[in-house]
C-alpha cells in the first residue's frame, strides 16, 4: 500500500512557487493536524507572492494560507483525542500568551513579535495544516466548510464591529464592499441601524450589499453628498483615499473604524478635520479571540452568511491561476478559494 502524501504550495521567494509533496507531518505536543477543506486567497496572499508585503510580516520560503476551514485529522500529545473528526477553523496569530497585551486578550498586539500562519509559519495552501490546538474554533457537525473558509476575514470584520460598538438606530456607512465590507454589512445590519449605506465603485458588490442588508448602496462620487451624515463609518477598502474619505463621511463627534490595509503612500487623514470634528478613529489589524468567537457564533446561528461571496473554487494544483484572479482587478471576481 502506498503511504499517504501531503501536498503544499511553497512560495520560495517573491514570484517563485512550486508544489511540493511529502508525508503528512505528525502533530507535536499541543498540536492538531487539520485536513484542509478550503483556503481563501486575499490581497495579503497576493502581496506575499509579489514580494510587496511589509518587511517583517512575511518570512520566505513560506506556505501561504491564513483563511481556511477543515477537519481535525490527528491530535498530538496532550490534546483531547475526541477532537478528531471535528469540523473547525482557527486563529492565525501565534501569540506568546504571556505578555501584557496577550494577558488582556489582545493577541494581535502581542509584544513578543509577529508570527502568523501563512506568513511566517506554514499555512493552509496545502492538504494538511499543523496548528496549536488552543487556536481551534470548532464548528457545528453540519457546518458548510466551503463557507467556513471565510471565517478569518469574518473575524477581522467582527473585531471592527466590536470596536465600533454600534447602537440601534444609528446611521452607519461601510466604505468598501469587498469580502470584509460585505461581511461587515451583515453584522452591522443585525444591530438595527436607522440607515446602512455601502460605498463601492463596483456594481456587483453594491448589488450584493443590498441583498445582505444595506438600505442603500452607492459609488464614491455619490457618497460625497453624504459627508458629515453618519454616526459610525467602517472602512474596509484599503484604497488610497478610503481612510481619508471615511472620516469625511462621519458626523462631528462620530466614530470611524479603519479595517482595510492600504499600500504605502495612501492619502492621510486630515488632522485639522480630525480635531475640529472630534472624531474617534480606531484601527483593526487581525482579530483577537473574542472577535473569532463572535464571528464563529454568528456563522453557526446563520446570522453571518459568507457563501454568496465565493465566486471561484480552484484546485490546489492551480495556485498560479488563483493568484492571477486575485490580482486581476476583474469586478466579477469575489472570494477565490483553493481546494485540495
Amino acid at each position: 500500500m502506498t503511504a499517504p502524501r501531503s501536498r503544499c504550495v511553497l512560495v520560495e521567494r517573491p514570484g517563485v512557487f512550486r508544489l511540493t509533496e511529502s508525508a503528512p507531518a505528525e502533530p507535536g505536543p499541543g498540536e492538531v493536524r487539520i485536513a484542509v477543506h478550503a483556503a481563501g486567497l486575499c490581497a495579503s496572499d497576493r502581496e506575499v507572492f509579489a514580494g510587496t508585503r511589509a518587511e517583517g510580516y512575511v518570512r520566505y520560503p513560506v506556505v501561504p494560507g491564513h483563511e481556511w476551514s477543515g477537519t481535525v485529522e490527528a491530535t498530538g500529545p496532550g490534546v483531547d483525542p475526541a477532537l478528531t473528526g471535528r469540523r473547525c477553523t482557527g486563529e492565525g496569530f501565534r501569540a506568546c500568551r504571556c505578555c501584557d497585551r496577550c494577558r488582556a486578550g489582545q493577541t494581535s498586539l502581542c509584544t513578543a513579535g509577529y508570527e502568523e500562519t501563512g506568513f511566517t509559519r506554514p499555512g493552509a495552501f496545502a492538504d494538511h495544516l499543523l496548528l496549536p490546538a488552543h487556536l481551534l474554533h470548532l464548528l457545528p457537525d453540519d457546518a458548510d466548510l466551503t463557507a467556513a473558509a471565510l471565517l478569518e476575514p469574518a473575524a477581522v470584520t467582527a473585531a471592527a464591529v466590536l470596536a465600533a460598538a454600534p447602537l440601534a438606530g444609528e446611521r452607519v456607512a461601510v466604505v468598501g464592499a469587498g469580502t470584509l465590507g460585505l461581511l461587515a454589512v451583515q453584522l452591522l445590519a443585525a444591530h438595527s441601524p436607522a440607515e446602512l449605506v455601502a460605498v463601492d465603485p463596483r456594481e456587483r458588490p453594491l448589488r450584493q450589499a443590498r441583498a445582505m442588508g444595506a438600505s442603500r448602496a452607492c459609488d464614491p462620487a455619490a457618497a460625497t453628498g453624504l459627508r458629515g451624515r453618519f454616526d459610525l463609518v467602517v472602512e474596509t477598502a484599503g484604497a488610497p483615499d478610503s481612510a481619508h474619505d471615511a472620516c469625511l463621511l462621519a458626523r462631528r463627534g462620530g466614530r470611524v473604524v479603519l479595517t482595510g490595509m492600504p499600500a504605502p503612500g495612501a492619502r492621510g487623514i486630515d488632522p485639522v478635520h480630525l480635531s475640529v470634528s472630534q472624531l474617534t478613529v480606531t484601527s483593526v489589524f487581525g482579530a483577537p479571540p473574542a472577535a473569532w468567537a463572535y464571528a464563529v457564533r454568528a456563522f453557526a446561528t446563520g446570522l453571518l452568511r459568507p457563501a454568496p461571496l465565493v465566486t471561484h473554487r480552484i484546485p490546489l494544483t492551480s495556485f498560479g491561476e488563483a493568484i492571477e484572479l486575485v490580482g486581476s482587478g476583474d469586478p466579477d471576481v469575489g472570494k477565490v478559494l483553493l481546494e485540495p
